[in-house]
Formats: structure tokens, C-alpha cells, sequence
């Protein structure tokens, strides 16, 4: 067997490759982002620093279009969203009419689901457009509903885009504009991130079966639900979280040392540091970590994430089979978005897919309606090799 990557270079598939995830192999082409090993996240081009202070609409504008747009085509096409943007009552209705008893990525889902039931038009772009724009009221109904919190707030998209959808949540005691400047920072940040993670190849490899934009996305959000996936942000604030009960939040660079040491020593897991593509500091972590310097620098898990930061790469590039020991970008955001008054991690994958949307939905515009010359991607069927299972796993 062999497979063919974009620059016409052969190699064997062996055993070892198989049972992996399909880890590096190539089986497209993204037309949005990719991610560099060393120089990071590219959204068409261009460095997600270099793009993480814009307004949502320019970098939405830059994925959907594939180029900058101009001060008077990134407002038409804010306005054109913003037209989208309202969901019809009777999407908000069945989203309410949910059980709260589910973690809200399954309100999430279903909220997508139901979204569909009313308003897809069973047309790629038009849905993708829509989805964009919907979404920001999708997910405030769903996390508003699951908290418990009061009515959600009339859809304003005059707002803006992230400015709508943080007036329409209703956090207690919440400061509206840190809120919003760190909702917009996270919201950009999360867009997109090549074609091969699991929620957009997920995404892709539903529509590839030609089912709807809705049901697609649907599919993406269940994959980013796990917790080696879009959770990690909340797994990992738990645990900065869990650091500073340990050590305090006036400690040292050599105590919070000592216990990394220690988590390691025990076979616990030290959460935030490491990525599947890149081999420096996540770029993305890069920016929260100056933003949290700048905003709330003396916030306690601020502190601790600044310990950590400094000496986990140590520690962990002590291990010769750890080949990226720098924070990613889980490392820092559930941190800044409770320094900013948001402390409710069960709601932060909601938040990674109310951004993730954005990408997934455009690549499967790609995929479905320009791969190929127009024809679209094929069906996904990688093929499976037969072997008996008690030759996996011998019998005792």
C-alpha cells in the first residue's frame, strides 16, 4: 500500500502506521488555516498573533472569503450577517424545552440539531452563513437555560458579533466589557486550526455522506465533547485550580517544581503542556499569557499559571519521549476567562464550539461544494484490514 502526499512525495504504509489515529497522513487539502510546528497558527496566511486583537467579523470575513477584505466589504458582510443572525422562537423554545441534567455540550448538540429542524435550507453556503451567524444566540439560549440564569436577553447583532452574544448571557455579577474583550480574544483564537483535528475531520466526513450543514456540525460538537479534545480547557483550569489549594498562591518557582516533580513521580497527569503539531509555545497560549499579564496580573491563578509556565517546560523537557514540553493554548484560557468573571468551566467547550463552528462549517463548504472542481469530496471510507481478535489479544 502506499499513499501520495501534496507535493507528490511516496511513502509505505507498515503496521505501525496503522491503529494511530491516522496520525500524518495526508487525505486533502485545507483551504482556511494550517499550523506550522514552530511558527504556530496560520489563518490564510497570516499569524494568529497578528489577527487576535481584529474584530471577529474581519477574521470570519478572512476564512469565508480566503483574503482580507476591505473596510467597506468586512461592513457588508457584518451586515449581511446580521440579517442571519436571529434564530426563529421556535428554535429557542425546544432549546429550553431540554433536560438540564446533561453536561451542556449535549444541549449544545441537540440545540444544533433542532436549529436545523427549522431553519436549514439543505444548501452548504447558505447554511454555512447562517450557522456563523446563529450560532453566538445558539450557544448564550443553551448555557443561559442549563445555568438556570435568567431569561436570555432579545438578539441584538447591531451589536456586533461577539458583543450580541455576551449582552444576550445573563453571568452573575459579570463585568460586560472584560467580558467581552476576553470573549472576543477566545473566540478568535479558537476559529480554526487546520483540517486533520478530530471535530472538523469529523465534521467533514459526515457531510462527506452529503448530510446537512446542521447534522455536520452536530457531529464536529460531539467529537470536541471528549475530553481529549474540547475539554481539555476545562480539565485543565481544574487543575491550575487544584495547583494553587496545593501550594498557594504567593508560592515559588521551586515549589510548584517540586510538585510537578511529585505529580510525575506519582503517574499523574500534568495538564496543559504539549501539542500534536507544534513543538514551541503555543502561540495562541503566547497571546493569553500577555493579555492575563496586562489585565490581571495579580489574579491567583494567574500567579500559578505564570509558575507553571516557567517551570514546566523544564521539567517536563527533562523526558527525552516528550517532544513538545511548552504550554498550549489550554494551558491559560479557562485561566483568563475566570480572571475575567466568567468561573464556570463546564460551559468552556460550549464556548470552543461556538468558535470552532466558524472553521468546520467553511471547510465543509470546500469539501462539498469546491473540492474536485465543484464535484465535491468523495464519501469517507478509509479501508480496514481483517484480522481475527483473539490474534489482537491472545486468549489467557
Amino acid at each position: 500500500m502506499s499513499s501520495q502526499t501534496s507535493n507528490e512525495t511516496l511513502f509505505a504504509i507498515t503496521k505501525e502506521h496503522l491503529e494511530t489515529g491516522l496520525r500524518g497522513f495526508p487525505v486533502g487539502y485545507c483551504t482556511t488555516s494550517n499550523v506550522d510546528p514552530i511558527k504556530g497558527l496560520f489563518y490564510m496566511g497570516q499569524p494568529i498573533e497578528q489577527l487576535a486583537e481584529k474584530r471577529p467579523e474581519e477574521v470570519i470575513y478572512l476564512l469565508y472569503h480566503g483574503k482580507t477584505g476591505s473596510s467597506a466589504e468586512v461592513l457588508e458582510f457584518s451586515k449581511d450577517l446580521q440579517k442571519r443572525a436571529k434564530c426563529s422562537p421556535e428554535v429557542i423554545k425546544h432549546i429550553q424545552l431540554l433536560p438540564r441534567q446533561g453536561h451542556p455540550m449535549e444541549l449544545f448538540s441537540c440545540a444544533l440539531l433542532i436549529c436545523g429542524m427549522f431553519e436549514s435550507k439543505n444548501n452548504y453556503r447558505e447554511d454555512c452563513l447562517n450557522l456563523i451567524a446563529k450560532i453566538p444566540e445558539i450557544a448564550a439560549s443553551v448555557i443561559n437555560y442549563h445555568a438556570g440564569w435568567n431569561s436570555l436577553k432579545p438578539s441584538r447583532p447591531d451589536l456586533g458579533y461577539m458583543e450580541n452574544f455576551t449582552q444576550m448571557l445573563n453571568v452573575p455579577g459579570g463585568d460586560a466589557v472584560a467580558l467581552n474583550k476576553i470573549f472576543k480574544l477566545f473566540n478568535i483564537l479558537h476559529y480554526d486550526h487546520s483540517g486533520g483535528n478530530l471535530s472538523t475531520f469529523v465534521g467533514k466526513a459526515v457531510a462527506s455522506g452529503l448530510e446537512d450543514m446542521y447534522g455536520s456540525i452536530t457531529a464536529a460538537m460531539c467529537a470536541l465533547a471528549g475530553p481529549r479534545h474540547g475539554k481539555a480547557n476545562q480539565d485543565c483550569l481544574e487543575f491550575v485550580e487544584d495547583v494553587l489549594k496545593k501550594v498557594g498562591e504567593n508560592a515559588t518557582a521551586d515549589q510548584v517544581e517540586v510538585l510537578i516533580r511529585k505529580l510525575l513521580a506519582d503517574n499523574e497527569l500534568v495538564f496543559g503542556f504539549g501539542h500534536a503539531v507544534l513543538r514551541v509555545e503555543d502561540p495562541r497560549a503566547t497571546v493569553f499569557y500577555e493579555a492575563a499579564e496586562s489585565q490581571f496580573p495579580n489574579h491567583p491563578l494567574v500567579k500559578i499559571t505564570r509558575l507553571l509556565r516557567q517551570v514546566g517546560p523544564k521539567v517536563l523537557g527533562e523526558n527525552p519521549k516528550i517532544s513538545n514540553p511548552y504550554p498550549n493554548v489550554d494551558a491559560i484560557s479557562g485561566t483568563m476567562l475566570t480572571a475575567a468573571g466568567f468561573p464556570y468551566p463546564e460551559y468552556y467547550t460550549v464556548l470552543f464550539g461556538l468558535s470552532r463552528v466558524v472553521g468546520i462549517a467553511i471547510q465543509i463548504v470546500y469539501e462539498r461544494c469546491e473540492a474536485r472542481g465543484g464535484k465535491g469530496t468523495p464519501i469517507v471510507r478509509p479501508k480496514y484490514l481483517f484480522i481475527p481478535r483473539d490474534t489482537v489479544q491472545p486468549k489467557v
